[in-house]
């Protein structure tokens, strides 16, 4: 498991929350909600880490819809922080760019 994604996690069931600004834009583009984001965080699967992002590590994230599509999130902690967890961004993954389930990336 990613140690990252276990601090954010934390920090998303206690409600510690953040959304930047570009994420609440691109939720709204895909006509996604903050909070099935973040209800869907609890089943969230890790697809990538990048522990030394310039502005605090960062992991990204599937979650999938109630329809059983999946999203893509990208929840980080601001360096030299402890909270609270921030949605970068979130967005419905573009399978031309995408493989195994929305899992990989397209080389």
């Amino acid at each position: 498991m990613s140690e990252i994604w276990d601090n954010i996690a934390s920090l998303i069931e206690n409600r510690d929350i953040l959304i930047s600004e570009h994420g609440y834009d691109e939720i709204a583009a895909d006509g996604l909600t903050v909070r099935e984001i973040v209800a869907g965080s609890a089943e969230s699967i890790v697809l990538e880490e990048y522990p030394d992002y310039s502005k605090g590590p960062r992991v990204l994230t599937m979650i999938k819809d109630h329809d059983g599509n999946p999203i893509h999130a990208v929840w980080g902690i601001p360096r030299g922080s402890t909270s609270p967890a921030v949605l970068v961004t979130a967005y419905r993954p573009d399978p031309k760019r995408w493989s195994d389930g929305f899992k990989r990336r397209k080389k």
